[in-house]
């Protein structure tokens, strides 16, 4: 607990300069309830900003809610209202009651910066700290190395309220205790390298997922304390995974609680709903051009890689903000200073957000979810770009699910939808995402949406997870669809985890820890990721027979692993490919193989090159290709994954 003198400031005026020019980003140490001491007397710091209200109060369960019985005081003319507080502990239940002058408004709002909350939908705030002795030095010191663009990534998209329940106790939640060490377990067991939580930031609305947030400094107090997620983060980090948080600076939610018209003003927001209600949630929109704003956003990014640890923010909803006519009629948005669509603003923003960032934590990286085609999105401010480090592939996502629902028989008639992708696959550092909004309303899971029987189904899965590990750049898979969950994903309930039993769903489940531990242990599949040199076409006009084959390569092509694909059902046998390289090419990994419920049909462990051109390479394999199959096979001394 930090130790004041009776006439101490928490809150400096070089901390208000800063804030009111948008560059204090670490609002989180001076702003919000703070425990103190001072002189004598322990108690709590309050300090919040509200430049527009003509009095505000704090009111809790410390003094019964009595909403003017403890006053702050204005700092100047900073728009900072703060005040201490004596006999103010961790645990105590507050919020601010504001008066405004403005329109007759009086409001009780919950804290900005409130490091916890009260469990919903209680919606007061509660004053904690932020202690917790941390043992994840050895993986803060070597992160860089597994979150950098050469190293395998491989996502694991966690919903925590329902990755798994507890029927037995009212089909509650795991807590994030429960979860440090039944998530850890399986996703290490799994093969994945990282684990990206949904947002844990405190949410009114459960069916939001998260991403109607509320608490930009506080995780949802639904599985536990702030010091229970930072255990969970921990025991991830001392098994060696990586952990991505969701993060959502693009809106924020119209409760009356929170942000929205937080001191008589559309303080957060812009006033005008052109700019400042999204059409689509019918939530608000942040004004990214106030300055104070600013500092409060990026302070939210900042907190949540110092205090717990995070190793990377995901940003969501990045084409929103780009875009001031996102999802507008013409005559619903107000044009940019040059007449454009592009908000200006935000892009500002969101330049300076990966600036900040990577000047304080180089080794972490940011991803964003941005749907359109906008230029340079993974590429350095300084070059122009917006400076994050990886982008989702929606385009190769939307792509694929729609030719792997086709019937086989159709396909060659779509062949480009699979040879798309690779004239733009390194434009951008990319991340190749099957999330969560693909298996919910009414979408189908991944597994419901495949083309065919139930057979068929689990091979054209099967195809498509070995389609995501041969292509370059970064994998995110959705939690159930590593198992094959039949149903839509349904966050009331917890995943299927009983289909494991069974064999279809096993096999599958063993197919992707197989396919997540070859991608992490081959140079091959992973070290040029992003890198136009690890990629090299060998058959990609095969429309006929829907075959394709390309090459991936470790750095000056010293490994070699050859990826064919059979899109249709029926079995190719004799089927010649060619290879830049004489010898024997091992089979490393075949979708059809017996364990994974596949059909059993193979090469008998890999295939001698033959000195017969083909594909105008100088050498040929023939090999079997299995139905709705991929293969594996590397160039000599592989290990061999069953």
């Amino acid at each position: 607990m930090k130790k004041l003198s009776s006439d101490a400031q928490l809150l400096t005026d070089q901390d208000i300069y800063l804030f009111n020019e948008g560059n204090n980003v670490r609002l989180y140490e001076k702003f919000g309830a703070h425990p103190v001491v001072r002189g004598s007397a322990e108690g709590t710091h309050f300090a919040v900003w509200a430049p527009n209200a003509a009095k505000v109060y704090v009111m809790g369960d410390f003094n019964g809610w009595n909403k003017t019985g403890n006053a702050l005081k204005q700092r100047a003319r900073s728009g900072i209202w703060e005040g201490f507080i004596p006999g103010v502990k961790q645990g105590h239940n507050y919020k601010y009651h504001i008066v405004s002058r403005y329109a007759g408004f009086h409001g009780e709002k919950a804290d900005p910066l409130a490091f916890a909350s009260e469990v919903p939908p209680k919606t007061a705030s509660v004053v904690w700290s932020m202690d917790y002795a941390w043992r994840d030095s050895e993986w803060m010191r070597t992160r860089g190395r597994v979150n950098g663009l050469k190293n395998p990534v491989s996502i694991y998209e966690v919903h925590l309220g329902s990755w798994m329940r507890v029927p037995e106790e009212g089909n509650r939640s795991l807590t994030y205790m429960e979860m440090a060490d039944k998530l850890t377990e399986y996703v290490k067991r799994m093969g994945f390298t990282h684990v990206e939580l949904m947002p844990v930031t405190e949410h009114p609305f459960y069916g939001s997922w998260g991403y109607q947030t509320i608490g930009y400094f506080s995780p949802t107090s639904r599985y536990g304390s702030p010091q229970d997620l930072m255990r969970l983060i921990d025991t991830l980090h001392q098994n060696g995974i990586g952990v991505i948080l969701d993060w959502v600076p693009a809106h924020f939610p119209a409760d009356a609680h929170g942000l929205e018209y937080f001191d008589g003003t559309h303080l957060y927001e812009h006033a005008d709903p052109k700019q400042g209600v999204h059409p689509d949630w019918k939530s608000s929109i942040f004004n990214f051009g106030r300055n104070e704003v600013k500092s409060f956003l990026l302070s939210s990014a900042l907190f949540w890689l110092d205090k717990y640890h995070v190793d990377g923010l995901r940003v969501d909803a990045v084409a929103s903000m780009l875009y001031l006519d996102y999802s507008r009629k013409k005559g619903e948005w107000i044009p940019n200073s040059h007449g454009g669509n592009e908000n200006l603003e935000a892009i500002a923003f969101l330049k300076q957000f990966n600036h900040v960032v990577y000047e304080n934590y180089p080794d972490t990286q940011t991803y964003a979810e941005e749907s359109t085609s906008w230029p340079m999105v993974s590429r350095p401010t300084y070059l122009g770009g917006l400076g994050f480090g990886l982008k989702w592939d929606m385009g190769w996502m939307h792509d694929t699910l729609r030719y792997m629902t086709k019937d086989p028989v159709y396909r060659k008639y779509h062949h480009n939808a699979l040879t798309f992708r690779m004239l733009y696959a390194f434009g951008e550092n990319f991340v190749l995402p099957l999330s969560h909004d693909e298996v919910v309303h009414g979408k189908r899971s991944l597994l419901d949406k495949m083309a065919g029987n139930d057979w068929q189904k689990f091979a054209n899965l099967r195809l498509l997870y070995g389609a995501m590990f041969a292509q370059s750049g970064h994998k995110l898979i959705f939690m159930g669809g590593e198992f094959a969950q039949w149903a839509e994903w349904n966050h009331e309930r917890s995943l299927d985890w009983h289909l494991t039993e069974h064999e279809p769903h096993y096999g599958m489940q063993k197919w992707v820890a197989d396919l997540n531990f070859a991608y992490r242990s081959e140079p091959a599949l992973h070290e040029l990721n992003c890198d136009p040199a690890g990629f090299e076409w060998i058959d990609a006009n095969d429309s006929q027979q829907s075959v394709l084959a390309f090459l991936r390569k470790s750095r000056g092509a010293e490994e070699m692993i050859l990826a064919i694909f059979n899109f249709t059902s029926v079995p190719r046998t004799d089927y010649r490919v060619g290879v830049p390289r004489g010898g024997f090419w091992k089979e490393l990994l075949n979708s059809d193989a017996s364990a994974y419920w596949g059909g059993g049909m193979g090469n008998f462990g890999g295939a001698d090159a033959q000195n017969i051109p083909s594909h105008g390479r100088p050498f040929s394999l023939r090999v079997t290709l299995p139905p709705l199959s991929i293969l594996f096979l590397k160039h000599e001394n592989a290990k061999i994954y069953p």
